[in-house]
């Protein structure tokens, strides 16, 4: 399964009042909220590795690699108001989504047509990647936003509208806000609702979709030719009384999965080396929730495998290269989830070398899940104030899910089951360094665009379930001269 880490850059821009003046004085001047186009150009490369795979149950082989370049455009439509448009791709190849069919990994395509796909050919295993058509994927997205700020820029609002894209969903999204600055723009109150309207085109674990697809019945489609095995390695009889089944062949029957956010934030200047920031959101998720690509296991139902019976005392150890549990069910969660994050920012200038940045939020939903993020940056400037490193840490732990359970170990009278380890017991620790190249006068040009700033990060990440990764990423901003 993807996890993700995401890299944002963030620019901002200094405003002046406007007021009227008799004719006789200076003509007034209202500086432009952004005073020509920019544009950010994002990239980041990410890898990890782990042993807890949930397209295979809870175990099995998570590796993943994954490259995101992001072009972020804003454009000055006038004085007041800005057009900003981002659009990315995100290219990933990955062990564990790979073994939505692993049988891909022996040759079989899943085609019950083959010739090669016969009693012995086909084999399988969560610990080695298949070469099927789930092993890669790009997901797609663009975005546009709006914002307008009064002539005083104590009023800002904005609005957006997105667009993304996988091989098992689509979403589209769109939303608005509104924000009030006073107290001389030392406060700042913020709101804003989002609404994102996903649709799955589910893919499902190729054992339990060609089940079906056979009309539940071992002796066509895929199975017609393969040997299936019991747990102790003896290959059963398709026609006797004890033979392999999905435990429910009921698969997706609600495609969407819709989220709808309110957000409120607020922000004060404390003194001149000090600032202050809270937030408060609740989401609400509605649909299909669970992943169908992920399968679950049961402790109270019979094993069957697929593949080389001397690896079944092995199944469980990366030492299994050639033999697949066949699936009891895919995962089943809740119809809705409600969340709640809440969360503190506090940033201290220190003097002309060194700032501090820190976060902390508290998480909560009726899942289950609470957790706590607490993050600490320390940027330190060289050169004048155009050179800054930034070395930073990020700890964070959850309690799982009250649908969670390891690898064979869910019960069949269970109404909820998972078996992802995102919605485990864990705590991670997150450990980076980033360089911030800044430059005022743009003096490096490409065409007619200036280079203001460049920022590369590097970060790993440690998650006591054994789960490591990697990321670097790396954010140009040019501007139109």
């Amino acid at each position: 399964m993807r996890k993700f880490l995401f890299f944002t850059l963030c620019f901002s821009t200094t405003f002046v009042f406007s007021q009227t003046k008799p004719i006789d004085s200076l003509n007034s001047y209202k500086k432009r909220v952004l005073e020509s186009t920019e544009v950010d150009f994002l990239m980041s490369y990410y890898r990890q590795d782990g042993n807890h795979a949930s397209v295979t149950g809870g175990i099995g082989n998570e590796e993943l690699t994954d490259i995101t370049p992001t072009f972020v455009v804003a454009i000055p439509l006038n004085a007041d108001d800005v057009l900003t448009v981002d659009a990315g791709i995100s290219a990933y190849t990955s062990a564990s989504s790979s073994n939505l069919d692993p049988f891909d990994a022996s040759g079989a395509s899943g085609n019950g047509e083959e010739e090669d796909k016969r009693a012995g050919a086909v084999t399988g295993s969560p610990w080695v990647a298949s070469s099927g058509a789930s092993a890669q994927d790009v997901w797609g997205t663009i975005n546009a936003s709006y914002s307008h700020s009064s002539d005083n820029r104590n009023n800002i609002w904005t609005a957006n509208v997105g667009f993304a894209a996988e091989y098992d969903y689509v979403s589209a999204g769109f939303g608005g806000g509104f924000t009030k600055l006073f107290n001389e723009k030392n406060t700042e109150l913020g709101i804003k609702g989002q609404v994102y309207l996903d649709t799955w085109s589910p893919k499902y674990p190729t054992e339990l979709d060609s089940y079906n697809e056979a009309g539940q019945n071992l002796n066509n489609g895929f199975f017609s030719n393969i040997d299936i095995l019991d747990q102790n390695g003896n290959i059963i009889d398709k026609n006797g009384p004890v033979v392999w089944s999905p435990f429910n062949t009921t698969l997706i029957q609600d495609k969407s999965r819709n989220t709808y956010s309110l957000s409120l934030s607020f922000s004060q200047i404390l003194n001149k080396n000090a600032q202050i920031s809270l937030f408060f959101d609740v989401v609400q998720q509605e649909g299909w929730l669970a992943n169908p690509m992920q399968r679950v296991y049961f402790a109270d139902r019979d094993n069957y495998y697929v593949g080389n019976a001397a690896s079944i005392p092995n199944y469980a150890t990366p030492e299994n290269t050639d033999v697949f549990h066949l699936a009891d069910d895919i995962e089943r969660l809740p119809n809705s989830r409600f969340k709640i994050p809440i969360g503190a920012r506090f940033n201290y200038y220190l003097n002309e070398t060194f700032a501090l940045r820190t976060y902390y939020r508290y998480y909560m939903d009726n899942w289950g899940v609470n957790s706590h993020t607490a993050s600490i940056e320390l940027p330190i400037k060289l050169g004048l104030g155009k050179f800054t490193f930034y070395p930073n840490y990020r700890f964070y732990n959850q309690t799982a899910a009250d649908y969670f359970a390891p690898y064979e170990t869910h019960l069949s009278t269970s109404e909820f089951y998972t078996s992802d380890y995102d919605l485990s017991k864990f705590n991670s620790h997150q450990y980076g360094l980033g360089f911030k190249y800044y430059d005022a006068f743009t003096k490096f040009k490409i065409f007619k665009f200036g280079l203001k700033t460049f920022d590369l990060k590097y970060s790993i990440y440690d998650r006591s379930d054994g789960l490591k990764a990697g990321i670097i990423s790396t954010a140009f901003k040019f501007v139109l001269d």
